[in-house]
């Protein structure tokens, strides 16, 4: 049986649309329409990096530009639209998930209190009834607020003491939820008090939530392979995903397809059946400074499939010997990454060290005038008062 090719230009045009990057990144922000983003992208990874904006408040304005950052915090502490805890990282994740997240509690909890107490100092298990017994008789905490008497570990980020390592566990099986943050900081209090009640006492069987992960997945990007919708919430097992691919295809649900990547090359993919069909918006031809742990790019091997553009974050490249800068952020125009630019806050201004195109992108007056109108909008998204240039920035 032939299997229908999906041509490169419109594979990225779907893809793109299924993350909300196709049309203009126009809206409130805030509110219901921001919960519609949330709901249509699952989930947004959280990032404490803050060289203009954070990561994830990126994401958002790379699709709504009259965001700001006190809108996904009020979705969280106010609103209840999203709770928070881990996908492939730690993300905010659309509240209608949370049944299906009791699924992870139980997987998480079982994974860390096994590998935890080998990795981590101590035992931490010997905490985990003081430390809910402390939130439960004294409301918020943070990692500061328990293990007082503990030493603090000297060997760097993951040098928990054995109370910090208790609540992050309490934090991962779902026995306390974040409540809020303050300027990053999570503060747990116990699930029950934190959840609203429709979400925490729904149940359901874990075959109802596997099916639900991979249906999702799939819908959310597409088109995928069994690796890429296991790893797209990081909820379900390679094993669950192929089992779910091999029957969905043979009851119809979904069918074969191959993905043609920009070298021409075509990678076996599941879609469903009226992926040729999709009636898709106009391609907007913005340029978009984007996060790079946007979800359109976070895979990086899918993101040089489709796209032709290779990205890593040189966190630790020796500054000699790195390409790009530390931190960089890909600029996107249409459905074509055109390069990545190094630019940060320096006080009031934003800065603006480097501009690198890619090999094929020729960065005519139109285009740079384009990149300088959003570099001026994300100069005032993240409380900048004026944008400075060095002046060798843009190279290549």
């Amino acid at each position: 049986m032939t299997v229908a090719v999906i041509p490169n230009a419109k594979a990225r045009h779907i893809f793109l649309a299924k993350h909300g990057l196709v049309t203009a990144p126009v809206g409130v922000g805030k509110g219901a329409d921001l919960q519609e983003v949330v709901n249509d992208l699952g989930f947004v990874q959280l990032d404490s990096v803050n060289t203009f904006a954070r990561a994830h408040d990126l994401i958002m304005w790379s699709r709504r530009q009259q965001y700001r950052p006190t809108h996904l915090s009020n979705l969280l502490t106010k609103d209840r639209g999203v709770f928070e805890h881990w996908t492939h990282d730690a993300s905010a994740i659309s509240m209608d998930h949370f049944m299906h997240w009791r699924l992870k509690f139980a997987r998480d909890a079982a994974w860390l209190e096994s590998r935890w107490k080998e990795w981590r100092r101590d035992d931490f298990t010997k905490k985990i009834d003081e430390v809910l017994r402390h939130i439960d008789g004294n409301g918020c905490c943070t990692s500061g607020d328990v293990g007082t008497d503990e030493e603090r570990g000297k060997g760097g980020w993951w040098d928990w003491h054995p109370s910090k390592t208790a609540l992050e566990y309490l934090w991962r099986s779902g026995q306390v939820s974040v409540v809020r943050r303050e300027n990053f900081t999570k503060i747990y209090d116990l699930t029950e008090r934190v959840i609203p009640p429709e979400h925490l006492n729904a149940r359901l069987a874990e075959q109802d939530t596997v099916d639900w992960a991979c249906g999702f997945a799939l819908d959310k990007l597409g088109f995928a392979t069994s690796g890429e919708i296991a790893a797209f919430f990081a909820l379900v097992t390679p094993a669950e995903a192929r089992a779910w691919c091999k029957a969905a295809l043979a009851d119809g649900r979904v069918i074969e397809v191959d993905v043609a990547g920009v070298d021409g090359k075509l990678r076996r993919s599941f879609a469903r059946p009226d992926v040729h069909d999709l009636n898709l918006p106009d391609l907007s031809q913005r340029v978009r400074i984007m996060s790079p742990f946007d979800p359109a790019l976070r895979d990086r091997k899918r993101a040089e499939r489709l796209f032709g553009f290779h990205y890593r974050i040189e966190i630790f490249v020796p500054a000699p010997k790195r390409q790009y800068g530390y931190y960089v952020f890909p600029v996107m125009e249409g459905d074509q990454l055109i390069g990545r630019i190094d630019m940060k806050r320096q006080g009031v201004t934003l800065v603006v060290t480097a501009l690198w195109p890619e090999p094929s992108v020729r960065l005519g007056a139109g285009r740079i005038k384009r990149l300088q109108s959003e570099i001026g909008r994300a100069a005032r998204f993240g409380g900048c008062d004026d944008v400075a240039y060095a002046d060798d920035w843009l190279r290549g």
